[in-house]
């Protein structure tokens, strides 16, 4: 598979956000995050990311499909629901920078393009004078009953790319998933990856 990665800027966000947001829900729907898709929710939410000062999508295509894409900005410019916990642990929420979702369809994983991502959004963080870079992962039981049986978790991964999780830093976030009648809230593990040298 031929796959381009590009981050995109001002009316090119615009332009994708209907497919992100297709991506979202189909993406989402699986273990661990088991989303129950609203395509309202999801015009509102990425409206608001699109004209977050700062924003940056970095999108994966196949041709002119978009098959994958992660997203950042600063966290300054965050939810009061997701800058709250690191303002009470102290952290410099001026010079955080803070990487959204990162969704790829299966047949595309294993191809370095998660590596890409991240990489991406690394590099947007550092030319906005960011310090540090953060993402949050829904915690679940490890007996949770939709986990599948050959489930991997990217903790690995993630490591690998340098960050690590932050005991206590949780952030709680309310959506429906499959099989719930509304909205509930599930916690969220923080990551953090403080960079190593100031930008040139």
């Amino acid at each position: 598979m031929s796959v381009i990665i590009c981050r995109l800027g001002g009316a090119e966000i615009t332009d994708a956000l209907e497919d992100l947001a297709a991506l979202r829900i189909r993406v989402f729907a699986d273990y661990p995050y088991l989303y129950d898709g609203d395509a309202a929710y999801e015009a509102e939410y990425l409206a608001e990311f699109a004209v977050a000062p700062g924003a940056v999508l970095i999108g994966a295509f196949d041709g002119v499909k978009l098959v994958g894409a992660a997203t950042a900005s600063p966290m300054w410019a965050q939810k009061e629901a997701f800058r709250a916990p690191f303002e009470r642990a102290g952290l410099d929420t001026q010079r955080l920078f803070y990487f959204g979702e990162s969704v790829l369809l299966p047949e595309y994983r294993g191809q370095g393009i998660g590596h890409a991502f991240f990489d991406q959004r690394e590099a947007a963080a550092l030319a906005a004078d960011a310090r540090q870079a953060c993402f949050a992962s829904v915690i679940r039981a490890d007996d949770h009953p939709a986990r599948p049986e050959n489930y991997r978790p990217l903790d690995s991964f993630w490591i690998g790319c340098g960050y690590a999780p932050v005991p206590g830093l949780i952030t709680e976030l309310d959506w429906k998933e499959h099989g719930e009648a509304g909205e509930s809230t599930k916690p969220l593990q923080n990551w953090l990856r403080t960079f190593e040298r100031a930008p040139e």
